[in-house]
């Protein structure tokens, strides 16, 4: 489990996390939604301690992750995977030796052995016969299963997804959320997505998180994050320009 506790962070006179409190049960989708510039990035990069807060705790299956050894954090982040909003990927490498890199560093497994595990882990995600091109001869959608497949490679208890539908056309976004909804229910992973599709978001994910002013302005379902009643999060998800949020 995920435990987020009274975090704040600031840059210089900009508070983005403003006594954050947040709760992500294991196993399922939780998708966090906000209008721009709110810190949504930055509570990923928080989750997987690529930042320190200011303040407060965070908790990974009971181990506080505030100020641990770097030797220590590597092992925790051992249990995540992370697709990045444009995929990570190294352009100098094929398909087959991105996806491999992980196993490569972190693995002592044979060629014959790392050459299987990524062939399947690109089948996984809907992709054959495409190991040995390069990331410029990829579309938007192949280059976001790339990424997905490195990331389910070393099976990650966890994942963070980053915006992961930015830039594609709707077709291929239903197909990226439809595909992450089948590799979670393939896997059993515990998954955190970043994203302002809305309403799409809320057909693979079990539960929405809404931040906003550095805070979680409500926790719940799908179905209770559609129908809330609070007037920002009524607004931010009809799209209107009348309300609290200034939109423009």
């Amino acid at each position: 489990m995920i435990q987020l506790t009274d975090l704040h962070k600031a840059f210089g006179n900009q508070n983005v996390l403003n006594g954050l409190n947040l709760t992500v049960p294991d196993g399922q989708i939780t998708a966090i939604i906000g209008p721009s510039g709110e810190g949504k990035s930055v509570l990923l990069r928080h989750i997987i301690g690529l930042m320190q807060p200011d303040s407060g705790q965070i908790s990974i299956d009971g181990e506080n992750i505030i100020g641990i050894r770097r030797s220590e954090m590597n092992r925790i982040r051992e249990k995540f995977g992370m697709l990045f909003q444009n995929a990570a990927l190294f352009d100098s490498m094929n398909v087959f030796e991105n996806v491999a890199f992980p196993l490569q560093e972190k693995t002592s497994f044979s060629k014959a052995e790392i050459r299987t595990r990524v062939l399947s882990a690109l089948e996984d995600v809907g992709l054959k016969n495409v190991e040995q091109k390069f990331t410029d001869e990829l579309s938007g959608g192949m280059k976001k299963r790339v990424g997905l497949a490195r990331a389910l490679l070393l099976n990650p208890k966890i994942i963070l997804f980053d915006e992961p539908t930015t830039g594609l056309d709707p077709i291929i976004k239903r197909a990226i959320h439809q595909l992450i909804k089948e590799t979670h229910e393939k896997f059993g992973f515990t998954a955190v997505i970043v994203s302002h599709e809305i309403p799409d978001i809320f057909d693979i994910a079990q539960n929405v998180a809404m931040l906003f002013r550095g805070e979680i302005l409500q926790f719940g379902t799908a179905d209770e994050i559609r129908n809330s009643t609070n007037p920002v999060v009524k607004q931010f998800i009809s799209g209107s320009l009348d309300g609290p949020i200034q939109m423009v």
